[in-house]
Protein backbone atom coordinates (compact mmCIF):
# COMPACT_ATOMS: atom_id res chain seq x y z
CA UNK A 1 0.00 0.00 0.00
CA UNK A 2 1.46 3.16 -0.58
CA UNK A 3 1.32 5.80 1.89
CA UNK A 4 -1.14 8.39 3.14
CA UNK A 5 -0.43 11.63 4.20
CA UNK A 6 -3.05 13.21 6.95
CA UNK A 7 -2.28 17.03 6.78
CA UNK A 8 -3.06 18.49 10.57
CA UNK A 9 -5.51 21.65 10.50
CA UNK A 10 -3.97 22.06 14.13
CA UNK A 11 -1.34 23.76 11.90
CA UNK A 12 -4.10 25.97 9.47
CA UNK A 13 -5.20 29.56 9.93
CA UNK A 14 -7.76 28.99 11.75
CA UNK A 15 -9.81 32.57 10.50
CA UNK A 16 -9.47 30.31 7.40
CA UNK A 17 -10.64 27.22 8.34
CA UNK A 18 -12.93 26.96 4.83
CA UNK A 19 -9.96 28.02 2.77
CA UNK A 20 -7.76 25.50 4.08
CA UNK A 21 -9.93 22.76 4.32
CA UNK A 22 -10.94 23.74 0.43
CA UNK A 23 -6.80 23.65 -0.43
CA UNK A 24 -6.85 20.14 0.95
CA UNK A 25 -9.69 18.77 -1.08
CA UNK A 26 -7.70 20.09 -3.87
CA UNK A 27 -4.35 18.49 -2.85
CA UNK A 28 -2.93 14.76 -2.99
CA UNK A 29 -3.71 14.12 0.94
CA UNK A 30 -5.46 11.60 1.61
CA UNK A 31 -6.99 12.17 4.90
CA UNK A 32 -7.42 15.34 7.17
CA UNK A 33 -5.98 15.15 10.28
CA UNK A 34 -8.05 17.04 13.49
CA UNK A 35 -6.44 17.32 17.28
CA UNK A 36 -8.71 17.34 19.61
CA UNK A 37 -6.99 19.06 22.64
CA UNK A 38 -8.77 19.26 26.47
CA UNK A 39 -6.20 21.15 28.59
CA UNK A 40 -6.37 18.15 30.76
CA UNK A 41 -5.08 15.40 29.01
CA UNK A 42 -2.72 17.59 27.27
CA UNK A 43 -1.31 20.93 28.03
CA UNK A 44 -3.38 22.64 25.10
CA UNK A 45 -6.98 23.30 24.54
CA UNK A 46 -7.88 22.84 20.26
CA UNK A 47 -11.45 22.88 18.81
CA UNK A 48 -14.62 20.84 19.82
CA UNK A 49 -18.39 19.85 18.05
CA UNK A 50 -18.79 23.13 16.59
CA UNK A 51 -15.64 23.56 14.55
CA UNK A 52 -15.04 19.78 13.77
CA UNK A 53 -18.79 20.45 12.18
CA UNK A 54 -17.30 23.61 9.95
CA UNK A 55 -14.60 21.70 8.52
CA UNK A 56 -16.72 18.46 7.96
CA UNK A 57 -19.24 20.42 6.00
CA UNK A 58 -16.82 21.73 3.62
CA UNK A 59 -14.21 18.28 3.35
CA UNK A 60 -14.24 15.85 0.85
CA UNK A 61 -11.63 13.71 2.64
CA UNK A 62 -12.05 11.21 5.55
CA UNK A 63 -11.76 13.09 8.61
CA UNK A 64 -8.90 11.36 11.13
CA UNK A 65 -9.54 12.20 14.52
CA UNK A 66 -7.19 12.13 17.41
CA UNK A 67 -8.63 12.68 20.93
CA UNK A 68 -6.01 14.37 23.14
CA UNK A 69 -8.28 14.04 25.52
CA UNK A 70 -9.52 12.30 29.35
CA UNK A 71 -12.67 10.06 29.40
CA UNK A 72 -12.77 9.86 25.70
CA UNK A 73 -15.50 7.34 25.76
CA UNK A 74 -18.40 10.04 26.76
CA UNK A 75 -17.71 11.58 23.37
CA UNK A 76 -17.07 8.80 20.79
CA UNK A 77 -20.76 8.75 19.27
CA UNK A 78 -20.62 12.66 19.34
CA UNK A 79 -17.50 12.44 17.31
CA UNK A 80 -18.51 9.88 14.82
CA UNK A 81 -21.85 12.12 13.90
CA UNK A 82 -20.26 15.19 13.38
CA UNK A 83 -18.33 13.21 11.02
CA UNK A 84 -15.23 11.09 11.90
CA UNK A 85 -14.20 8.24 9.69
CA UNK A 86 -11.27 7.64 11.81
CA UNK A 87 -11.06 7.95 15.75
CA UNK A 88 -7.99 7.66 17.75
CA UNK A 89 -7.88 7.31 21.61
CA UNK A 90 -5.13 7.57 23.78
CA UNK A 91 -3.66 4.21 25.58
CA UNK A 92 -2.91 6.55 28.33
CA UNK A 93 -6.18 7.97 28.64
CA UNK A 94 -8.36 4.56 29.03
CA UNK A 95 -8.75 2.36 31.60
CA UNK A 96 -11.11 -0.18 29.74
CA UNK A 97 -9.44 -0.02 26.50
CA UNK A 98 -10.98 -2.97 24.76
CA UNK A 99 -14.57 -1.18 25.66
CA UNK A 100 -13.45 1.67 24.01
CA UNK A 101 -12.02 0.28 21.15
CA UNK A 102 -15.41 -1.58 20.62
CA UNK A 103 -17.12 1.63 21.26
CA UNK A 104 -15.31 3.19 17.88
CA UNK A 105 -16.41 -0.17 15.54
CA UNK A 106 -19.74 0.50 16.90
CA UNK A 107 -20.21 4.13 16.31
CA UNK A 108 -19.38 3.11 12.37
CA UNK A 109 -15.75 4.47 12.69
CA UNK A 110 -11.92 2.63 12.32
CA UNK A 111 -10.45 2.34 15.39
CA UNK A 112 -6.96 3.33 16.63
CA UNK A 113 -4.67 3.90 19.35
CA UNK A 114 -1.90 6.36 19.90
CA UNK A 115 1.05 5.77 22.05
CA UNK A 116 3.09 8.67 23.87
CA UNK A 117 6.42 8.79 23.09
CA UNK A 118 6.95 7.05 26.83
CA UNK A 119 5.03 4.48 26.35
CA UNK A 120 5.96 0.90 24.92
CA UNK A 121 4.69 -0.27 22.04
CA UNK A 122 4.43 -4.17 23.58
CA UNK A 123 1.35 -3.00 25.49
CA UNK A 124 -0.58 -2.81 22.74
CA UNK A 125 -0.07 -6.54 22.19
CA UNK A 126 -2.85 -8.06 23.21
CA UNK A 127 -5.35 -5.83 21.43
CA UNK A 128 -3.47 -5.04 18.28
CA UNK A 129 -5.57 -7.49 16.54
CA UNK A 130 -8.80 -5.32 17.27
CA UNK A 131 -7.32 -1.99 15.92
CA UNK A 132 -7.30 -0.66 12.56
CA UNK A 133 -4.45 1.80 13.11
CA UNK A 134 -1.83 2.93 15.65
CA UNK A 135 -0.69 6.22 16.00
CA UNK A 136 2.91 6.41 17.30
CA UNK A 137 3.81 10.44 19.03
CA UNK A 138 6.67 11.25 17.70
CA UNK A 139 6.87 14.08 20.14
CA UNK A 140 4.95 14.50 23.43
CA UNK A 141 1.33 15.87 21.86
CA UNK A 142 0.09 18.90 22.49
CA UNK A 143 1.46 21.59 20.48
CA UNK A 144 2.76 21.13 16.82
CA UNK A 145 6.49 22.67 15.58
CA UNK A 146 7.91 19.97 18.27
CA UNK A 147 11.37 18.32 17.42
CA UNK A 148 10.57 14.79 16.17
CA UNK A 149 11.94 12.29 19.05
CA UNK A 150 14.59 9.66 17.25
CA UNK A 151 14.00 6.47 19.06
CA UNK A 152 10.41 6.63 17.52
CA UNK A 153 11.86 4.67 14.38
CA UNK A 154 12.91 2.05 17.06
CA UNK A 155 8.99 1.96 18.10
CA UNK A 156 7.68 1.65 14.57
CA UNK A 157 9.91 -1.26 13.49
CA UNK A 158 9.16 -2.89 17.07
CA UNK A 159 5.49 -2.49 15.78
CA UNK A 160 5.61 -3.33 12.37
CA UNK A 161 7.19 -6.80 13.09
CA UNK A 162 4.44 -7.11 15.91
CA UNK A 163 1.91 -6.20 13.57
CA UNK A 164 3.11 -8.68 10.72
CA UNK A 165 2.15 -11.57 13.53
CA UNK A 166 -1.15 -11.14 13.86
CA UNK A 167 -2.94 -8.23 12.04
CA UNK A 168 -0.28 -7.47 8.79
CA UNK A 169 -2.75 -5.12 7.50
CA UNK A 170 -2.09 -2.80 10.76
CA UNK A 171 -1.92 0.86 9.50
CA UNK A 172 0.99 2.71 11.41
CA UNK A 173 0.70 6.51 11.37
CA UNK A 174 3.00 8.80 13.00
CA UNK A 175 2.27 12.49 14.68
CA UNK A 176 4.81 14.82 15.56
CA UNK A 177 8.29 16.77 13.75
CA UNK A 178 7.56 15.45 10.28
CA UNK A 179 8.32 16.37 6.96
CA UNK A 180 10.72 15.88 4.28
CA UNK A 181 13.80 15.20 5.64
CA UNK A 182 12.14 12.32 7.94
CA UNK A 183 9.96 10.46 5.84
CA UNK A 184 11.87 8.42 3.54
CA UNK A 185 13.16 6.43 7.27
CA UNK A 186 9.87 6.15 8.84
CA UNK A 187 8.73 4.49 5.60
CA UNK A 188 11.84 1.84 5.74
CA UNK A 189 11.06 1.25 9.77
CA UNK A 190 7.53 0.16 8.29
CA UNK A 191 5.20 3.72 8.57
CA UNK A 192 1.89 3.77 6.62
CA UNK A 193 0.15 7.20 7.65
CA UNK A 194 2.02 10.43 8.22
CA UNK A 195 0.55 13.60 10.22
CA UNK A 196 2.31 16.60 8.79
CA UNK A 197 1.67 20.24 10.53
CA UNK A 198 3.82 23.36 10.39
CA UNK A 199 5.24 20.94 7.33
CA UNK A 200 2.34 21.53 4.92
CA UNK A 201 1.13 25.00 6.20
CA UNK A 202 4.33 26.75 6.98
CA UNK A 203 4.89 25.83 3.34
CA UNK A 204 5.32 28.65 0.43
CA UNK A 205 3.72 25.80 -1.70
CA UNK A 206 1.56 23.83 0.06
CA UNK A 207 -0.09 21.94 -2.62
CA UNK A 208 3.93 21.08 -3.87
CA UNK A 209 4.64 19.93 -0.32
CA UNK A 210 1.65 17.63 -0.17
CA UNK A 211 2.58 16.18 -3.76
CA UNK A 212 6.25 15.52 -2.60
CA UNK A 213 5.18 14.20 0.55
CA UNK A 214 2.89 11.93 -1.46
CA UNK A 215 5.06 10.69 -4.50
CA UNK A 216 7.97 10.80 -2.33
CA UNK A 217 9.99 8.70 -4.63
CA UNK A 218 9.19 11.27 -7.45
CA UNK A 219 10.31 13.69 -5.30
CA UNK A 220 13.66 12.05 -4.17
CA UNK A 221 14.23 11.45 -8.03
CA UNK A 222 14.55 14.96 -8.88
CA UNK A 223 17.05 15.57 -5.82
Amino acid sequence: MKHLIAPSVLSADFANLQRDTEMLNASKADWIHVDVMDGVFVPNISFGFPVMEAIKKHARKPLDVHLMIVNPDQYIERFAAAGAAVITVHYEACVHLHRTVQAIHAAGCKAAVALNPHTPVVLLKDILVDLDMVLIMSVNPGFGGQQFIPNTLNKIAELRAMADQVKPELLIEVDGGIGLHNLGQLIAAGADVFVAGNAVFAAQDQLQMISDMKEFDQHLSKL
